[in-house]
């Protein structure tokens, strides 16, 4: 990929790639946009399988921070970070120092938190090198819990605008991955008393702990998600599973999940699930919860008002429903109108220097 082009199209504003020869640490930081504050977004570590793969993630990853931070209402920018290598294998406490120094490196501009493969046991490894961190223990700790939150409440939004009724124990749901938000997500669907619950995962460890604690939800094949009869399939796990081959599989009236960058490609396969009448609830705002509990630790932190905040992704969702309708557009077009939006209308209110 020509990264020139890419970052020239979607107005990017800096690559870093960084490797440090004592760890064999290699990633890339990517920050999106930072006219509404320092760009925030976690580290995420995977074993891509190439170069290009580990930038384009990285890449797609950081914009969708950017819409996230604002249409979440914060005075944050978009970034992310990834790193390259098997988690059994490179995870050290000098693994993450050595990526804490990176961070520091970019003097504030950038502030990360865990990710896919990261922990709160790793950010306070990086946190011995760099303030630029936030998901610590002891702080607002492991975000999925919050995000699986902010996702809860995104699809009462949902229902509410599609169904016309958002009460949890008339609707059935198709959960995809539970390691992490998604567990959280299905605990949170069975206090709710939902009707039906089914749930796959490509993890074995994560299907036996899901069978164990909620025996009443029911296991699928991972390939088998897509096509059952809910009314609400939650996509939790990795990005760009909404595309050609599966959403004329999806039966459901509703998507809405944690997962990032869950359309392949954002224009073609928005129109292709506004097309067949479905509402989705756009990524980056239904899954802004970790984002936004996270955010408050750059204050002090308080839980009560973090999880106020997120239960807000429930009237945000519904505005940015009603603008779909009235310019007949995708919703995920839509939140990208909101996002957006805010973003020019701040960096417009910060053109005249007033000290402070």
């Amino acid at each position: 990929m020509d990264k020139f082009d890419y970052m020239k199209k979607h107005s990017y504003e800096q690559i870093v790639y960084f490797y440090d020869k004592t760890t064999g640490l290699k990633g890339i930081t990517c920050i999106h946009n930072t006219a509404l504050g320092p760009a925030l977004g976690g580290t995420r570590l995977w074993n891509y399988e190439c170069e290009e793969d580990a930038v384009l993630d990285c890449l797609r990853l950081a914009r969708g921070m950017s819409y996230k931070a604002a249409a979440a209402g914060l005075n944050l920018g978009g970034g992310k970070t990834v790193l390259i290598g098997d988690a059994n294998e490179v995870k050290s406490e000098a693994y993450f120092r050595a990526l804490g120094r990176y961070v520091q490196s970019l003097n504030g501009r950038y502030i990360t938190a865990e990710d896919v493969n990261t922990t709160t046991k790793d950010m306070d490894y990086v946190h011995m090198e760099t303030d630029h961190v936030v998901g610590l223990e002891g702080k607002s700790g492991n975000p999925s819990p919050l995000t699986a939150l902010g996702v809860f409440h995104g699809i009462r939004a949902s229902l509410q605008h599609r169904l016309g009724d958002n009460d949890i124990t008339k609707y059935s749901f198709a959960v995809q991955g539970t390691g992490q938000t998604g567990y959280y997500l299905v605990k949170l669907l069975i206090e709710a008393h939902a009707k039906k619950i089914y749930f796959t995962d490509i993890n074995p460890e994560h299907v036996n702990k899901m069978k164990k604690e909620c025996p009443d939800a029911i296991y699928v094949k991972p390939e088998e998600i897509y096509g059952l009869d809910v009314d609400v399939f939650s996509p939790c796990a990795l990005g760009a599973v909404l595309n050609d081959h599966t959403i004329p599989q999806i039966k459901a009236s509703v998507i809405a999940g944690s997962a990032n960058n869950v359309l392949e490609d954002e224009e073609k396969h928005g129109n292709m699930i506004k097309d067949k009448g479905i509402l989705y609830a756009p990524d980056f705002v239904i899954n802004a919860g970790g984002l936004i509990n996270v955010s408050h630790e750059l204050d002090v932190y308080n839980k009560d008002r973090a999880i106020r905040d997120i239960e807000k992704i429930y009237d945000r969702l519904l505005e940015i429903f009603t603008i779909a309708e009235g310019e007949n557009i995708p919703t995920f077009n839509a939140a990208k109108v909101f996002a957006k939006k805010r973003i020019e209308t701040m960096m417009h209110l910060r053109g005249n220097y007033i000290p402070r």
